[in-house]
């Protein structure tokens, strides 16, 4: 019994995979400065095999240059969302979900809800990160009547992977913004942080912080230590 259904659920998805659908993923959750950026994109078969033609796939097996480069050529070639959560906006909504993961929830309904006023589709596709509910649970009235497969490593799918390449360049082209904002080079990622977190405290004040960071990592209680 559990074979067939497992079965039938590949089927279904197989399906859904086939045809035109949404993909949506995220950038910059993991990084403590800058942005977290949602991006979805729609792809039919025909632009699918264009995408893989030019290259497309995951980001995080991209340069920074190449994500710079394709994502220019994915907008040229497919319809799409970008939804910007600034370090100040993801601290407020942060405090508000006391999750992540609802969080990020909250960031895909949005890009599917704004797919949605696009393109013509019944079917979107994510990364599964959480309680599979959460998603679905965010998506207002228009959002529900889809088909939302989540689903680990889902940037095997060429338009997540598109996604996740337009989100990543966004995520980039912020950051950038917001270091000249604060007069420094602001770092990716979340190990070699630290040092200029503290020496933007010592430049501009903790506030500078809220307006630069994700407030909730443990770096920023070390960085504040003492202040």
């Amino acid at each position: 019994m559990i074979r067939i259904l497992a079965a039938a659920i590949y089927i279904v998805n197989l399906g859904v995979l086939m045809k035109g659908h949404i993909g949506v993923d995220e950038s910059g959750k993991g990084d403590y400065f800058g942005y977290l950026v949602i991006a979805g994109v729609y792809a039919d078969e025909n632009a699918g095999l264009k995408l893989k033609s030019i290259g497309v796939k995951d980001s995080k097996a991209l340069s920074d240059f190449a994500v710079k480069n394709l994502a220019a050529e994915i907008k040229k070639l497919c319809a799409y969302d970008v939804v910007k959560i600034s370090p100040e906006k993801y601290n407020i909504l942060h405090k508000k979900f006391s999750s992540l993961n609802k969080l990020l929830a909250w960031g895909h309904a949005r890009v599917i809800e704004n797919m949605l006023g696009k393109v013509k589709t019944d079917s979107a596709i994510s990364d599964k990160f959480g309680d599979e509910g959460l998603i679905k649970n965010a998506l207002m009235e228009k959002g529900k009547k889809i088909t939302l497969i989540q689903k680990i490593n889902a940037e095997a799918d060429t338009a997540v992977a598109a996604a996740s390449i337009l989100a990543r360049d966004e995520f980039l082209k912020t950051l950038r913004a917001l270091g000249r904002e604060v007069g420094t080079v602001l770092p990716k990622g979340a190990t070699h942080v630290e040092d200029t977190a503290k020496a933007l405290v010592e430049k501009h004040g903790k506030e500078v912080l809220n307006f630069v960071a994700k407030l909730h990592f443990k770096i920023t209680k070390r960085v504040l230590k003492g202040k």
